[in-house]
């Protein structure tokens, strides 16, 4: 072993002890998990990688995304023997007040994102990888993974996609421990398996001992001269490794050792490693730190050379009264706003003629990403994209979402600001059926913490909200769509915001306020026409954003009108509009009732099923009148 293999097998027996100590102290933990992958960790940030970790946020250093996050003790080690993480701070996992929780983070610096839910982290890489094509960089991504993490199918779909674009930036790694929680995984030690089904997805696989210091150099090495597609690490390794008490054993996934049984493993792993533990060698580290400005092959470009820019906005186009559907304004927003806003990429996830996100298509082909039918992927993308300082729209039919959903949840964990937009939502789409219904959408979308839902009505609302999807950077923002068109009900200079909501309708004669959005809306207006000419008044509020809801002024209007409120919504009724505002108006003497999707919807014409769900027009005035 030379000098250099050393150094990296000192670092590699650090991680270790950290890792032990840090799960012993804190009495939990995933050790055994990152005791396989110390070697490899290693390697990674003392040999492979080229980045500043001065200057971590450097545009053009290599990422490190550990998918596999429970093996976080081994990231937070290699934190601490970079320098930036005290033995004292190290201690501190998995406590209340510290940064290093069981499962990595965004309230920890050096994580790409929050990882743990297996199966997100090559995804995000990916997102990543096709950042730097867009941008013209040459940095790489490096991707731990589990072995049991392969038998999720969104790595799979990452994995296509991947081979795709062409990726040679994108570096996975499997750890090939063959012990998963609780059983042995699908493919235990067949690394010929693992080579073979990379191979015929379309990457060069590279099998190693995942314990020779040597051979993962050497596989780093040859992962850098890859040109032409992207790269699969298989390394074989212990689970457990270097503690003889637990390698290789069934039934340590997650426990951490006591105090002295942290004494014993600590002394085995220094008899298993006597010189690395006694390294006293060169300090290697300056080495590996630094970012090359060029890699051995010149990254290529997604095409934009045929990006216009969009003088006249589409918004000054809509007038009054005119149909147009909410799914093609969405698309023209876009469309304009990525001449202003050169982060902006689309994804869409093969519905690009239904979501209209071919007009971004059309105008800036080099920012669009088409991700097929796969929106597992698209989403986990998106937090790639985010993370390297893009501005992701990523868009299908709002019912498809509810597949993403695990993504969208860690995306909401990992405080990414996705912007997220679901077309054909509601039994308004008519005749394609109760499968491409998206009825639970707002209920999913509302649940998360730091999220934005909003539902405009029509194309200058729509427009609007798409402008100020771009500058919401708290979390996922989501924008429900419709299928069918939409009369325009505002002019073009009418302001929206996020929080917000339109009084359209008032009276000082008002025996209720009805509160819709989108389609609903649209009755909700029918409606009110219809009961004025029998003397019956009903303020109209066009709720417009959901989640932040505009309590005090929905509050104020209803207040005004016989304090009863009838919230119409084209959503089943759980988690829907009408428990958003009952949860606002609660304990306010204000009556709520309820018109909601509750019967399962099935093909017919939109007016067919609105009548049937008991959402349009006759419906709210049906119940206006049972009032008077």
């Amino acid at each position: 072993m030379n000098t250099i293999q050393s150094f990296l097998a000192h670092k590699a027996y650090a991680l270790r002890v950290a890792a032990i100590k840090m799960t012993s102290h804190a009495g939990s933990g995933h050790v055994t998990s990152a005791l396989s992958a110390a070697d490899i960790v290693s390697v990674l940030f003392f040999y492979a990688m080229r980045y500043d970790p001065n200057e971590y946020n450097n545009d053009d250093n290599d990422r490190f995304i550990l998918s596999k996050g429970h093996a976080a003790p081994l990231l937070y080690a290699v934190w601490h023997e970079l320098g930036y993480l005290s033995h004292d701070e190290l201690l501190l996992y998995r406590s209340f007040d510290s940064v290093l929780e069981g499962h990595p983070t965004s309230r920890f610096m050096y994580a790409e994102g929050a990882t743990g839910s297996l199966g997100i982290g090559l995804s995000m890489g990916l997102g990543q990888a096709l950042s730097a094509f867009i941008d013209g960089r040459t940095y790489r991504i490096y991707v731990l993974m589990g072995d049991s993490e392969l038998s999720e199918g969104s790595v799979w779909e990452a994995i296509q996609i991947a081979a795709y674009y062409k990726c040679h930036n994108l570096i996975g790694i499997i750890d090939v421990n063959n012990l998963g929680q609780s059983t042995e995984t699908m493919l235990d030690y067949d690394i010929e398996s693992y080579k073979k089904r990379c191979e015929a997805f379309g990457w060069y696989p590279i099998a190693v001992n995942g314990h020779s210091i040597e051979e993962l150099m050497a596989a780093c090495d040859e992962a850098h001269s890859v040109q032409d597609r992207p790269v699969m690490i298989i390394a074989r390794t212990i689970k457990g490794y270097g503690v003889d008490s637990v390698a290789g054993k069934q039934g340590f996934h997650g426990k951490a050792f006591n105090k002295n049984q942290e004494k014993t493993a600590l002394e085995q792993l220094k008899a298993r490693f006597p010189e690395a533990s006694e390294y006293t060698g060169n300090n290697y580290m300056h080495l590996f730190q630094s970012v090359q400005d060029e890699h051995s092959q010149n990254f290529p470009q997604l095409d934009s050379t045929t990006e216009v820019s969009h003088k006249t906005r589409s918004v000054e186009k809509y007038e009054k009264n005119t149909l147009y559907a909410t799914r093609k304004a969405y698309g023209n927003a876009l469309a304009d706003l990525g001449s202003t806003y050169p982060s902006i990429v689309c994804l869409d996830a093969e519905v690009k003629n239904s979501t209209y996100a071919e007009l971004f298509e059309q105008a800036y082909p080099g920012r669009f990403l088409q991700c097929f039918v796969a929106e597992q992927n698209m989403v986990g993308m998106g937090i790639g994209f985010q993370k390297r300082g893009k501005i992701p729209f990523i868009s299908t039919f709002s019912s498809f979402f509810s597949r993403a959903h695990d993504q969208i949840r860690m995306a909401a964990v990992s405080c990414s600001a996705l912007r997220l937009v679901g077309s054909h939502c509601g039994v308004s789409i008519g005749e394609d059926g109760p499968s491409q219904m998206g009825l639970e959408d707002i209920a999913m979308m509302r649940c998360l913490p730091g999220s934005v839902v909003l539902y405009p009505s029509d194309a200058v609302s729509t427009y609007k909200l798409v402008e100020q999807m771009v500058h919401y950077a708290g979390g996922v923002s989501y924008l429900r769509t419709t299928r069918m068109e939409t009369p325009v009900i505002y002019n073009h200079n009418q302001e929206f915001y996020i929080g917000g909501c339109t009084v359209l309708r008032h009276s000082t004669k008002d025996v209720a306020c009805i509160v819709a959005a989108g389609v609903t809306l649209h009755e909700a207006l029918k409606a009110h026409a219809i009961l004025s000419q029998n003397d019956i008044f009903v303020s109209v509020i066009d709720l417009y954003s959901v989640k932040p809801l505009d309590a005090s002024t929905v509050i104020s209007v209803a207040q005004k009108s016989n304090n009863r409120i009838i919230t119409v919504e084209d959503h089943y009724a759980e988690g829907g509009i009408g428990e958003a505002v009952l949860s606002a108006v609660c304990n306010t003497g204000i009556a709520t009732h309820s018109l909601s999707v509750t019967r399962l919807p099935r093909s017919g014409k939109p007016e067919q099923l609105l009548a049937f769900e008991q959402i349009d027009a006759a419906a709210i005035v049906h119940l206006v009148q049972s009032f008077c």
